[in-house]
């Protein structure tokens, strides 16, 4: 049995079979999802678990290299714009409706329980070498 890290076997090996240039939703449990990309949804319960903790469970195992989130994050949700800011001060901010459209072509979505607007970020995997 794998002791630490990601522990959700479905997650892990998505996270496992993720290459240079592919990318990531980390989305809030609202964000619409559209056919396309697999997705493994950890929502249990509003709030559970947070955007902030799967983002950082995540980090610790992906190399990003680029990450895009919502313009409207600012003033919708300063409190997870500001994490996004520690982990990604590069990061491109877009109109909500383009990152929506940009969820089309991700690998992979991991949904949240997260229940304050516009938590989601598109991470772009980059390469340990």
């Amino acid at each position: 049995m794998k002791k630490s890290g990601i522990l959700n076997r479905h997650l892990a090996g998505a996270i496992a079979e993720l290459g240079h240039g592919d990318t990531v939703l980390v989305c809030d449990a609202g964000m619409p999802i559209p056919p396309g990309p697999r997705v493994i949804d950890l929502a249990f319960r509003a709030g559970t678990p947070s955007f902030a903790e799967v983002l950082d469970g995540l980090l610790d195992e992906l190399v990003v290299e680029g990450a895009t989130a919502a313009e409207e994050i600012r003033d919708a949700n300063p409190d997870a714009a500001a994490l996004l800011d520690v982990h990604f001060p590069w990061l491109e901010a877009v109109p909500h409706d383009e990152l929506k459209a940009r969820t089309a072509a991700a690998r992979l979505v991991v949904r949240t329980g997260e229940a304050r607007p516009y938590a989601n970020v598109l991470l772009r995997c980059g390469v340990f070498f």
